[in-house]
């Protein structure tokens, strides 16, 4: 397993397991990141932080402490 934001550009994951406290775990299971969701990471930000993300159909950007806290393993 990986934290999701050391997973490089272009590639796609599962997201296994979240390690955030309780409100951020809320902001995460609200954005519909949950067990056996696919991201797939998109950009960086010019300063490489934070980081776009396609999740469930919308980008959505996340900053790299909060994806640090999101356990995937790569799929492609």
């Amino acid at each position: 397993m990986e934290n999701l934001n050391k997973v490089p550009i272009g590639k796609k994951c599962i997201v296994k397991d979240l390690t955030s406290s309780k409100k951020e775990r809320r902001r995460m299971l609200d954005l519909g990141i949950v067990k056996n969701t696919n991201i797939e990471v998109l950009y960086k930000s010019p300063v490489g932080d934070p980081i776009a993300y396609f999740i469930r159909g919308a980008v959505i950007a996340l900053r790299s402490e909060d994806a640090s806290k999101i356990l995937v393993d790569i799929i492609d």
